[in-house]
């Protein structure tokens, strides 16, 4: 008998057996990358609501009630791929997602709240993303935050800091 090259089934099922769990190890990190883009990705829409919103401020001291109020379309009609809803409440914008967006973030809501330095209407409005700290001597206006997305998706920007235990 003569041996020849190669590997054995046993040596095959082995290295079949690392490969499967190291794919079931990283997968799980994959899909949470895969819903924090698509975060990501739908953040600029919020730009539609951001310029009457600071432009109301600049202009009155004080944020629009609604969409209308912004002047903008209502709410099921400002959408992306991901976004079902864009509605602004009191001077917050709550991102409704829906659509494409993976099934874990469906029917969830991302809130912006603007900051603004009360007696300098002049200075922009900074815009707060869920529980991220505001600015320094600014002051956080507008509606509550309805945040719901959690936090392990969310961009860093807007996860805030980690308090202490």
């Amino acid at each position: 008998m003569r041996k020849t090259g190669g590997f054995t089934m046993v040596e095959m099922m082995a290295v079949i057996a690392v490969i499967a769990i190291l794919t079931l190890l990283a997968l799980p990190s994959y899909l949470d990358r895969i819903v924090r883009e698509q975060i990501e990705q739908s953040l600029p829409l919020a730009d539609i609501a951001k310029k009457p919103v600071a432009a109301a401020w600049a202009a009155l001291q004080e944020f629009p009630d609604d969409n209308a109020a912004a002047l903008l379309p209502a709410p099921d009609k400002i959408v992306n791929n991901f976004v079902a809803a864009l509605t602004v409440d009191h001077g917050a914008i709550h991102l409704t997602f829906g659509n494409q967006a993976n099934k874990t973030i469906q029917g969830k809501i991302l809130t912006l709240r603007p900051a603004v330095v009360e007696d300098a209407p002049v200075v922009p409005v900074a815009w707060i993303c869920a529980g991220a700290e505001v600015p320094g001597k600014m002051t956080l206006k507008g509606g509550e935050d309805r945040t719901s997305v959690p936090r392990e998706y969310l961009p860093l920007a807007c996860r805030g800091a980690t308090k202490p235990q």
